[in-house]
């Protein structure tokens, strides 16, 4: 059974930067053909995705948020961490982690339960 767990911060004040860690269990995330994925989902808005980082250890990522966002990975932990730097309230969300499987634009078919993170001062 595969798990996600997303930890981290649920209030960062404006301009800082967000960091979270997905810890991954019962799989490896250097398995061929899976994607790790972050996800957020403002309120009373739709699903958003983010971002990922490839088995192979390559990254992809949304382009309205690319300049803003780093994804990396801790293979010895089975860990992968997001980052979004200068946020703004508007970037209050839960935010997910997830497993995209046989290619990045392809379904989730693991969540994390997801973390509420608020920006505010």
């Amino acid at each position: 059974q595969v798990q996600l767990q997303e930890s981290g911060p649920g209030l960062v004040k404006p301009s800082q930067t967000l960091s979270l860690t997905c810890t991954v269990s019962g799989a490896s995330i250097t398995t061929n053909g899976y994607y790790w994925s972050w996800i957020r989902q403002p309120p009373g808005k739709g699903l958003e995705w983010m971002g990922a980082i490839a088995y192979s250890g390559s990254t992809y990522y949304s382009p309205s948020l690319k300049s803003r966002t780093s994804i990396s990975r801790d293979t010895s932990k089975n860990q992968f961490t997001l980052q979004l730097s200068s946020v703004t309230p508007e970037d209050t969300a839960v935010y997910y982690c997830a497993r995209i499987s046989t290619a990045v634009t392809g379904n989730v078919d693991y969540w994390g339960k997801g973390t509420q993170v608020t920006v505010s001062s």
